[in-house]
């Protein structure tokens, strides 16, 4: 296979070489091959970039009225509807998931796209009654430079979760791929170039850690925007402490999915399997804690288990394919890790284990599944990011909304029940940024989305969104013409 090379980085409109000619090799991870190398950024290219943002935002940028800004943010969404096959390609080749899946990811981010370009002329302050002889009002504006730090999981759709709302407010933006796909992040540039909007106003950086780093700390940021791991999150935190800049974090979950012996039980364990190991497990907000009431519980790790072995692995064009393999070759060992530790705990192996039979090449992980773990245990504690859940039993509500909350995450939450009465009590004592009933982690660019505790910092989605995105500007105007008495006066 002929390996596409991705040469240059995307800087103040301009495609230029990277100041020290680095280049980073992305690897199929259902082949194990190369398939792509892709210019990496250093800390020049980041002062370079964020010169050009800057001087967007003191120029063309920063006078573009926001319906105007609307207008080219819609722009670029039909452009990534009208690329979405490409852009899907290339995200399968970067990260393994199948096809339909990087497909309909790129369909969605065109969607969260138009949503902000609606968004961007209605980004409004409110008056305030202060006083009958002034006026007070409020402003929200932007707050300037934006670095926005990627996961390797679903790299184009949460770009748009951040290019939209931060566009719409009015600031420029710096997006740092991840290492292991660093190729999409450029295409989708290539279609912010031919939108029109205005040199330095986007930019791609792919590159390593030092790169990320370098964003974080860099005075002429204002804000960062990332997606990661907790413990990436932490150092991102301590780098831009040096100018207290803005940070909001999507960081990871450990989500509990809990089943009353009430619910829905065909439709609970159809959603309970999808949840558990849709895209691989690769996401934060995947069904990791499977809490099931014990008079159904055996009934239902038996059909989840059942329902986990007929999950097809396979490569991503394949249109058999379930899901595809794990990004790389570390998250497979960390996966393969983590389910030894589930045969030490004493969990029980009902699905799984291994590697997938008749897949020789690739990172290729068999959905797994322990039932009878240890709630306290590293397997039901830590994110593991593969497709592996564990299932525990609970008695009664009490049991389950302290089962649930013993974590150190707080992202997405999910219980099924028919008793409405018990939906809303569980709903408002689960510790998650998100909780669906009868439903698990409905995503849509009109929901707020983000965690509690080690899940993140900050809301994403919706007109939340807007405001991590804007700084909030208090002006007062004296309307009176009385003279203030002289506090020094005699």
């Amino acid at each position: 296979m002929s390996v596409e090379r991705f040469d240059r980085l995307f800087i103040g409109g301009e495609w230029v070489a990277p100041r020290a000619a680095g280049r980073i090799a992305s690897i199929d991870p259902s082949t194990e091959d190369v398939w792509a190398e892709v210019a990496s950024a250093d800390a020049a290219d980041v002062e370079d970039a964020v010169a050009a943002a800057r001087a967007a935002m003191a120029g063309p940028w920063g006078r573009t009225a926001p319906t105007e800004r609307g207008a080219l943010i819609a722009r670029f969404a039909d452009l990534v509807r009208r690329d979405a096959a490409r852009l899907a390609e290339i995200e399968s080749r970067d990260n393994g998931k199948p096809l339909r899946d990087t497909l309909g990811e790129v369909q969605r981010a065109a969607d969260w796209l138009t949503f902000f370009a609606g968004a961007a002329d209605k980004v409004n302050g409110e008056q305030i009654p202060y006083r009958p002889d002034a006026l007070a009002y409020t402003r929200l504006e932007p707050v300037g430079v934006v670095a926005a730090i990627l996961p390797w999981n679903s790299p184009i759709s949460l770009a748009s979760w951040k290019l939209g709302p931060g566009l719409a407010a009015g600031n420029v933006m710096i997006l740092k791929p991840a290492e292991q796909t660093p190729a999409s992040l450029l295409a989708l540039a290539a279609l912010a170039e031919e939108a029109g909007f205005p040199a330095g106003v986007v930019n791609v950086l792919p590159g390593d850690g030092a790169v990320g780093a370098a964003l974080s700390a860099h005075p002429g940021v204002a804000k960062v925007s990332f997606t990661g791991s907790h413990e990436t999150a932490i150092r991102i935190m301590q780098g831009a402490s040096a100018n207290l800049k803005r940070c909001s974090f999507e960081c990871g979950g450990k989500s509990p999915f809990i089943v009353f012996a009430d619910a829905d039980f065909d439709r609970a364990l159809s959603v309970a399997t999808h949840s558990a190991f849709r895209s691989t497990g690769q996401s934060c907000s995947t069904a990791s804690r499977i809490f099931v009431e014990r008079p159904i519980y055996e009934r239902f790790a038996a059909g989840l288990a059942e329902r986990a072995k007929r999950i097809r692995p396979g490569p991503p064009f394949d249109p058999r394919t379930h899901i595809g393999p794990q990004t790389s070759a570390e998250q497979r060992d960390k996966t393969e890790a983590y389910i030894g530790l589930g045969h030490e705990s004493g969990a029980r192996l009902l699905a799984g284990g291994g590697r997938p039979e008749g897949l020789s090449r690739g990172y290729f992980v068999q959905p797994t599944v322990f039932a009878d773990v240890d709630n306290r245990s590293r397997l039901a504690q830590e994110e593991i990011f593969g497709p592996v859940t564990a299932v525990m039993p609970f008695d009664g509500e009490e049991e389950a909304v302290s089962l649930a909350n013993d974590t150190r995450y707080g992202l997405v939450g999910g219980l099924w029940t028919r008793d409405v009465s018990r939906a809303h009590r569980v709903a408002a004592r689960i510790e998650s940024g998100l909780v669906s009933v009868n439903t698990f982690r409905p995503v849509h660019f009109m929901l707020p989305y983000g965690g509690y505790k080690m899940s993140g910092i900050g809301r994403e989605n919706g007109f939340d969104a807007i405001r991590e995105f804007t700084e909030t500007k208090t002006v007062v105007i004296d309307l009176s013409h009385a003279i203030p008495p002289d506090p020094f006066a005699d």
